[in-house]
């Protein structure tokens, strides 16, 4: 995808098809990350009026940084699941009901903006809203998940050069392979179940409405029918940090903190394998950010920009990633725009947070 940068096996920003297998690294560690974009019925003009109450809403309904938790718990029905389908869920669910809710470091992002679109969009009257966006996953449960079967599909293979051992699979007619697929189906509904509470609250904190609401995964993997040499086949799709674009499906590609993000309606285009980019993509690591760039900087830049950051590392300021335009002008044959995400007040985990994604 235009957007892909290094990432362990298969590039961040990869596409990859098997048959009969899954391969934990190439689903990423991130298991099930996700964007969600809901449209609400507050007047953009209140946006700058109100501004504290809007930072207020999210730092109340939503918690930020690694091993961020609720002290009094949220619930959903994804707690009813059958966390017993594999030994790190299991394990894991009472530390996954306490991260119920919370968005995570890194490139995780709750913001509020402002969403324009030129015509009518499953019913919303073209116009300017202000809407509210997230970007999170399945947090350290998923993380556990992806460690103990990625390890284990490497036991299965040591055979694999330096290179391609974050490419080791696991055959899905086996017991571990089974366990991972079913494990990771369901980080994808606890990860929905993060989002969905974080938007319900954040909607019932500021006593307003949704009037559209659209989400995507990336790091995940779907068991798909695609066309090999003109016969339909399943796969195994994987989509590390890349967004399934198939014929009319809805998504959200974000840029960055102070660059816009896109509604998109997929052209179901085979050559991907049905995907577009999942955002804009780093151009710089973590650690050339924090020795290159400075705070003076950078809020000149977002002043400039009109946006309003409640909190952040400097590993995720805007000069850190792709143009977000050049990014969906080398891919219109994958997807369609349908709106535009302005962002103006956004929160990120504090300084200092180790990533997770």
């Amino acid at each position: 995808m235009p957007d892909a940068h290094v990432g362990y096996g298969l590039p961040i920003g990869g596409v990859l098809a098997t048959e009969g297998a899954v391969i934990p690294y190439a689903v990423g560690v991130d298991i099930a990350c996700r964007m969600k974009m809901t449209v609400l019925d507050w007047p953009v003009r209140e946006l700058d009026r109100k501004r504290e109450r809007l930072i207020k809403a999210i730092e109340q309904e939503t918690r930020f940084g690694v091993g961020a938790s609720f002290q009094n718990r949220r619930d959903h029905s994804v707690l009813e699941a059958d966390w017993n389908i594999s030994p790190v869920t299991k394990q894991n669910k009472d530390r996954a009901w306490a991260q119920l809710g919370t968005s995570g470091s890194g490139n995780h992002f709750v913001e509020f903006g402002i969403f324009t679109i030129s015509e009518d969009v499953n019913g919303l009257p073209a116009g300017e809203y202000v809407a509210l966006l997230s970007h999170s996953g399945s947090r350290g449960t998923g993380a556990a998940v992806c460690d103990r079967y990625s390890k284990l599909a490497m036991e299965q293979h040591p055979d694999l050069p330096r290179e391609l051992k974050h490419l080791a699979w696991l055959d899905l007619n086996s017991e571990a392979g089974q366990e991972y697929w079913a494990a990771m189906e369901l980080m994808g509904c606890y990860a929905a179940a993060n989002h969905a509470l974080i938007h319900q609250h954040i909607a019932s904190n500021l006593g307003v409405q949704v009037l559209l609401d659209v989400e995507n995964h990336h790091n995940f993997a779907w068991k798909e029918r695609h066309l090999i040499d003109g016969v339909p086949r399943e796969l195994v799709v994987h989509r590390k940090g890349a967004t399934p674009a198939g014929k009319d499906v809805l998504g959200i590609i974000p840029g960055s903190m102070a660059s816009p993000g896109f509604l998109v309606r997929g052209k179901g285009n085979a050559e991907s394998l049905n995907s577009a980019s999942h955002g804009a993509g780093r151009v710089m690591s973590r650690t050339k950010a924090l020795e290159t760039f400075s705070w003076e900087k950078v809020n000149r830049v977002l002043k400039e920009r009109g946006v309003h950051l409640i909190s952040a590392g400097l590993d995720e300021v805007p000069m850190v990633y792709k143009d977000i335009n050049t990014v969906m002008d080398a891919q219109k044959d994958l997807v369609e725009v349908l709106g535009r995400f302005d962002p103006k007040l956004v929160k990120m985990a504090p300084s200092g947070e180790r990533p997770e994604d």
